[in-house]
């Protein structure tokens, strides 16, 4: 049985999305349309990041990351990958039902937005450098592809493990 799974069934859902969860930037994408119904078709994709925060790791190597990344162009972009000095690997993950599993990438749709949340699409941190406390900034550096800029770098605040953002 994986770290995860076995992380996932002795935690609970709620302790378990806590673990992988980021929000408190502005970031948009996730499967989510029509952001922004104006949005010139074939515009590039211009992308921000909003409501991210990651949740105080319940272990010293994992966390989660949650935040939300809106496309106001007309263009879908590609988020490929995480970078952050807090670990050592980033992977983009899925959720279906109970199940996570590890993607390669998630779309932000032209004119909508990625939503990253508990029991939905997330990113965990792994290999943590340092468990990091309630109220420290982590910055995270996102890789797009089809967006300019294709590179975006974002300081996402450690909220409490049962922290819910409003909304």
């Amino acid at each position: 049985m994986s770290r995860r799974r076995a992380l996932a069934g002795a935690l609970g859902g709620t302790a378990a999305v806590a673990v992988a969860a980021v929000a408190g930037v502005i970031l948009a994408g996730s499967s989510s349309s029509g952001a922004n119904a104006s949005a010139q078709p074939g515009s590039p994709a211009k992308l921000s990041v909003s409501a991210a925060y990651i949740p105080q790791p319940l272990l010293t190597d994992l966390a989660a990351a949650y935040f939300t990344v809106t496309n106001s162009g007309g263009t879908a972009a590609e988020l490929t990958g995480v970078s952050t000095p807090l670990a050592a690997h980033v992977t983009l993950h899925s959720t279906s039902g109970t199940t996570m599993y590890q993607v390669a990438s998630l779309t932000v749709p032209a004119g909508g937005r990625l939503t990253l949340g508990t029991g939905a699409d997330h990113l965990m941190l792994e290999s943590l450098t340092r468990k990091p406390p309630v109220g420290d900034k982590v910055t995270l550096t996102l890789h797009f592809a089809h967006a300019t800029p294709a590179t975006m770098t974002v300081t996402v605040p450690v909220r409490p493990t049962t922290y819910h953002p409003e909304g």
